[in-house]
């Protein structure tokens, strides 16, 4: 502290430096935080009310480009795309949440008691996690919806149990490097059990490892269910999901409309391609008729 002092009461210059980059990362700091502040609110305004229907569909209204009705355009149903993607959100929003509350809680008491009492317990909790993790997560998810299904609820079940081995891993360390500590064994001394100490004394002592670990899964959270959208085994149709809207709008998609984006019109899927079309025939002149100049 004290050479800090001398430093900047010699190069009076670095602190006004160092100023200056403290402000950068403050505008990104708040730069971040004005986007994370309107997507909440969108979210938040999105669960009690959208401009439309999301279910309602028009065919009157397919593929309408941005105006004051539709802000956003309309997609291949004629459903309003502001509406959808504000319904969207929340559902992505409610089910990472979901997701990380599973894995985080589920995880944190494996972690805990693994990462106190050790053994055989440990030993074997400790690989069933390791299996976990060999396999890849998407293929995993895959297998897992063959067997139970799709929809929302299946789907939070199945991440959420691929979100547990991450928790109890950095758990487990994290207990098992305090529980030497001198506050446990005087915690131990003064006849405290041992799910006292653990809950009591040593996992307030790793929330500062477990903050990240949950701003990253939740942000991988959103990232899986969004993919698992994409690939139609997510939420399921007419409820909004901000995969499968992207989906929708993917080259080949196979489903009327794919590939467009709002405002324009699909091509005539039955109609022949331009290149093996017979070249059309030259008008036949009536007599007395003059050709065009």
């Amino acid at each position: 502290m004290l050479f800090g002092s001398v430093v900047e009461k010699r190069f009076p210059q670095k602190g006004i430096i160092r100023g200056r980059g403290e402000g950068r990362a403050n505008y990104f700091l708040w730069a971040g935080g004005i986007l994370t502040g309107v997507m909440l609110l969108l979210i938040l305004v999105g669960y009690v009310w959208t401009p439309y229907s999301t279910t309602e569909m028009s065919g009157a209204d397919k593929f309408l480009g941005p105006c004051l009705a539709h802000p956003l355009g309309t997609d291949n149903f004629g459903r309003d795309l502001l509406s959808r993607i504000m319904e969207g959100a929340g559902s992505t929003f409610s089910i990472a949440l979901c997701v990380v509350l599973i894995g985080g809680v589920v995880g944190t008491i494996i972690g805990c008691l693994t990462g106190y009492f050790g053994g055989v317990a440990d030993l074997i909790l400790m690989r069933v996690c390791d299996a976990i993790t060999a396999f890849p997560s998407i293929l995993l998810a895959l297998v897992l919806i063959t067997i139970i299904g799709q929809g929302k609820h299946p789907i939070i079940l199945i991440l959420g149990i691929l979100f547990i081995p991450s928790f109890a891993r950095v758990v487990r360390g994290e207990v098992a490097k305090q529980r030497n500590m001198n506050y446990v064994a005087s915690a131990r001394l003064m006849g405290a059990s041992h799910l006292r100490i653990i809950f009591r004394h040593i996992l307030p002592n790793t929330v500062q490892v477990l903050l990240p670990i949950l701003a990253i899964g939740f942000n991988n959270a959103v990232l899986a269910e969004a993919s698992m959208s994409y690939l139609g085994v997510g939420v399921l149709p007419p409820d909004a999901s901000l995969g499968r809207m992207l989906a929708g709008l993917s080259p080949g998609a196979g489903r009327p409309g794919s590939g467009q984006l709002p405002g324009h019109r699909a091509a005539d899927p039955g109609a022949e391609p331009a290149h093996r079309r017979p070249p059309a025939e030259a008008p036949q002149l009536r007599e007395g008729d003059a050709p065009c100049s």
